[in-house]
């Protein structure tokens, strides 16, 4: 249903529930923009202001990443805090977050806890009612195939489902199938996360996302794919590290994602402290698909569902090409 960005919002407008007690909300810092920009919208329609409202924890001095601990750690050392809501996978580092371990920290803190699964959904294994999540949402045109603008998904924990006293942004598509089309003047949620659809799903949109779903089950489902993903992106770290680490310092090429196959899909960040855009046009030019993020990252992701270890042969070979002209000049 709806889009990533106005589904955090239908889920804040009903989970952020601020009182003079626990008013704050807790993110990661560099969190996706959209993110930041939804969370602060929300800060200021009830009030609050961000300076004091809005939490972020950082990696320490040196890290490029977070700290599970460090995490939990932040939860629990401020009582003020009403919402968690990180990424599931960062965007940025394509850090893989300990979502069970960080949920049970913030129950037990007595925060709710969402998570923005953009980067991770069609990309690792999630059991989010088993990991007893308050909500998530996420978008389909990562892993799941869409491109830009496809529909994308609220997930709501069964707990809430009868709970239809909870604040919500409601619309006609959410009201109870059986009398939907009786056009009472009174909103009749359905149960759950259906109970939060506002308008008519696009109907191209919905039908090109069964078609990859029906994709990934006939490719064996999500863990499957992860057993491939282990491999895959352990190969593209290898050839990385055996290829260019002997040619290229740290100074021009980095791996910000942790070396822990637990902790990332099969996303790797690259870091070019210099000439980043340079070396991204010049494989854009040979036909490789890569994706920069400003200022000094380029996302590589061999996708298991369709990538091949020649394929992450074939791109390794080529970086160090590029790298050497890029940086000859």
């Amino acid at each position: 249903m709806g889009t990533l960005t106005s589904n955090i919002h239908s889920a804040l407008i009903s989970f952020y529930q601020p009182t003079k007690e626990r008013f704050k909300i807790l993110i990661e810092k560099k969190a996706f923009p959209s993110d930041h920009y939804a969370v602060v919208s929300h800060l200021h329609s009830r009030g609050i202001d961000p300076e004091i409202g809005l939490l972020t924890v950082a990696p320490r001095p040196g890290e490029q990443t977070l700290r599970t601990e460090d995490i939990i750690k932040a939860i629990k050392e401020d009582n003020q805090i009403a919402v968690v809501m990180l990424s599931g996978v960062q965007y940025y580092t394509g850090q893989f977050f300990e979502m069970e371990k960080i949920t049970k920290a913030g129950h037990e803190a007595g925060c709710i806890v969402g998570w923005d699964l953009a980067h991770a959904v069609g990309n690792v294994p999630l059991k989010l009612h088993d990991w007893d999540v308050d909500f998530a949402c996420w978008c389909s045109y990562k892993y799941l195939n869409s491109g830009a603008g496809g529909i994308a998904g609220l997930f709501i924990h069964e707990r809430y489902k009868d709970d239809f006293n909870r604040p919500r942004y409601a619309g006609w598509w959410g009201n109870r199938k059986e009398n939907r089309f009786e056009m009472l003047p009174e909103f009749q949620p359905s149960e759950g996360a259906s109970g939060y659809q506002m308008s008519n799903p696009s109907i191209l949109t919905t039908i090109s996302l069964l078609g990859s779903l029906q994709v990934f089950e006939a490719a064996g489902g999500i863990e499957k794919l992860r057993q491939k993903s282990y491999l895959i992106t352990g190969y593209l770290e290898k050839l990385l590290l055996t290829e260019l680490k002997k040619e290229f310092d740290d100074e021009l090429i980095k791996i910000l994602t942790p070396n822990d196959p637990e902790q990332r899909g099969c996303q790797l960040s690259l870091e070019f402290p210099e000439k980043m855009m340079q070396v991204f046009e010049a494989l854009q030019s040979i036909g490789i698909i890569v994706d920069e993020r400003k200022p000094t990252v380029i996302r590589v992701a061999p996708a298991p569902l369709y990538n091949s270890y020649k394929d992450v042969y074939n791109f390794v070979i080529n970086l160090k090409k590029t790298m050497k002209q890029v940086y000859a000049k």
